[in-house]
């Protein structure tokens, strides 16, 4: 494959853009959680995604759902849910669904391939996300998380106070520096899976995805499976995009199992989710992704 000056100037233009925008995300998320855990304490968010009788997983996913959260920017929420010490298993759901269920992909996903498909999209995605994080609780992979990852970076805090100013905003200042400790200790996660998401951007042709996946190809849903994680695509973009792969010939089953795979899982966030877990963690969380990209593929194909 020949390099081109536009192969180039994609790869650039893509890399300056996502670090903007996901630093941008990652900062204003991040403290905005901040925010939220000085106003709800832990033992609130403890009892909301508590798992009594299997509610506290049923609304971690639709929290997800109602979450405009892209694969990157779930992980400073992450975050906070791991320091207020919420169920391990319901966290999983909410990182699973997040990305998948957000409102901008169910709006798209709605206006391209209307409702009956949404439909469907929306019931897998949360049912393969409950079962997922409630199976991964039994199984004990709570221990495969970091023990940094629950430790609040200390910051300095002025005790002075004048009628309660001072002290009032010293917490927002608090809360930036806690912040700011998390955005430089993920920094060297994040710059280096957005350059590797930049460069297979930049750098895989189209044809090259369609002439893999395409309908007549009986393991078209595994390589778009495979194709979609690395694949960066934001949740804005992805639909349209598949959309315009599915009519160059790219198998509708492969197009759902595309979606699920860019939208539900990056390069970036696995570079990322290292950084809070180990890698047997971040392994099984790639192949729940997988699992849930291909069953929906094939049962799209089935049933449609």
């Amino acid at each position: 494959m020949m390099i081109t000056n536009n192969m180039l100037q994609e790869t650039l233009n893509m890399f300056v853009f996502l670090t903007l925008e996901l630093t941008t995300l990652f900062l204003l998320i991040s403290y905005l959680v901040g925010v939220l855990q000085m106003y709800i304490p832990p033992e609130r968010i403890q009892s909301i995604l508590s798992d009594k009788h299997g509610k506290g997983y049923i609304v971690a996913g639709f929290l997800g759902a109602i979450t405009p959260f892209c694969s990157c920017s779930t992980i400073p929420f992450l975050k906070g849910l791991l320091r207020a010490k919420a169920g391990f298993g319901t966290m999983m759901v909410f990182l699973f669904a997040s990305p998948l269920l957000n409102p901008i992909i169910i709006g798209l996903f709605a206006v391209t391939f209307g409702i009956s498909v949404t439909v469907f999209y929306f019931v897998l995605a949360m049912g393969v996300s409950i079962i997922a994080g409630y199976s991964l609780e039994k199984l004990g992979f709570e221990k495969y998380i970091k023990p940094e990852a629950f430790i609040v970076p200390a910051t300095k805090f002025c005790k002075t106070s004048c009628c309660g100013q001072t002290e009032s905003v010293s917490k927002w200042t608090q809360i930036w520096q806690t912040t700011w400790t998390d955005f430089k200790k993920v920094l060297p996660y994040l710059i280096g899976g957005i350059a590797i998401g930049s460069l297979i951007y930049g750098f895989m042709p189209t044809e090259l995805v369609i002439q893999y996946a395409n309908k007549d190809n009986p393991f078209a849903i595994p390589v778009a499976a495979v194709i979609g994680i690395p694949l960066y695509i934001r949740a804005e973009a992805v639909i349209p995009l598949s959309a315009a792969l599915a009519s160059k010939g790219m198998g509708l089953g492969a197009v759902m199992t595309l979606i699920i795979g860019s939208a539900g899982a990056s390069l970036t966030e696995v570079v990322l989710l290292k950084s809070i877990f180990k890698n047997t963690l971040v392994t099984t969380f790639l192949i729940v992704i997988l699992y849930m990209a291909m069953l929906a593929g094939y049962l799209y194909q089935f049933l449609f």
